[in-house]
């Protein structure tokens, strides 16, 4: 029998709303507010990588260290994104992707989550999902366990996220022969990852990729609308 594997990317696909920006203005807001008087620096970070100064690994290191710090209680950090995913996951995950995740699980695919968000906070969410397979970006850590602004190897973004799930399948024994591979993203930046999958979905699909998509006759689904 063919092992089946859906995979689904998080950010505006199974959400309504970007995670990470919303993530660091909570945890300002909870554990230090006076970090918000730095969002302008946020903004002229953003600005630096829109014009190719920085690239989009720096933007994320820099926005975790002026909203976070550079150094975070591990356990603090997580009773946060706890308090995080319970306000988001209530509101913020489109209801078509619930039901799509329900089916595929019905289906007998196992269900993974593939992101570029952080995994400290996106544990709490794949966690509310019921979803226990999650491939993210990890945060480095310092001596005494401390959460670091800088990441841990690679983004789990474009080509680093193909190769992330990869490394996934091989630590979990799961051969590319033999599995049959659902993949979900709203986003070009994951065509290599959709161009190796063997069912590739564009899901609330920015125009890029539903040009893409209409050329390669992949299918295109908008979880926006309602049923």
């Amino acid at each position: 029998m063919t092992a089946a594997l859906a995979i689904y990317d998080l950010d505006r696909t199974i959400t309504r709303v970007p995670t990470w920006s919303l993530f660091l203005l909570f945890a300002a807001r909870q554990q230090a507010p006076w970090r918000l008087l730095l969002i302008p620096g946020v903004a002229a970070v953003a600005l630096f990588k829109a014009t190719g100064v920085i690239d989009r690994d720096r933007l994320k290191q820099w926005m975790h260290r002026l909203l976070l710090g550079h150094r975070s209680d591990p356990a603090r950090l997580a009773a946060t994104a706890e308090a995080f995913a319970d306000r988001f996951v209530a509101h913020d995950i489109l209801d078509r992707a619930r039901a799509s995740i329900a089916a595929d699980r019905a289906a007998g695919r196992r269900i993974v989550i593939a992101t570029a968000a952080h995994r400290f906070y996106a544990q709490p969410i794949a966690r509310r999902l019921d979803v226990a397979d999650l491939i993210a970006t990890a945060a480095r850590r310092d001596e005494a366990g401390r959460i670091l602004s800088t990441i841990e190897g690679r983004n789990c973004y474009g080509a680093a996220k193909l190769a992330m799930i990869r490394a996934w399948m091989d630590e979990q024994g799961i051969a590319c022969n033999g599995t049959h591979i659902r993949f979900y993203s709203d986003h070009i930046t994951d065509r290599p990852t959709f161009e190796w999958a063997d069912e590739p979905v564009a899901v609330n699909a920015h125009p890029p990729l539903a040009r893409l998509a209409g050329l390669r006759g992949w299918r295109q689904e908008d979880w926006r609308q309602r049923p």
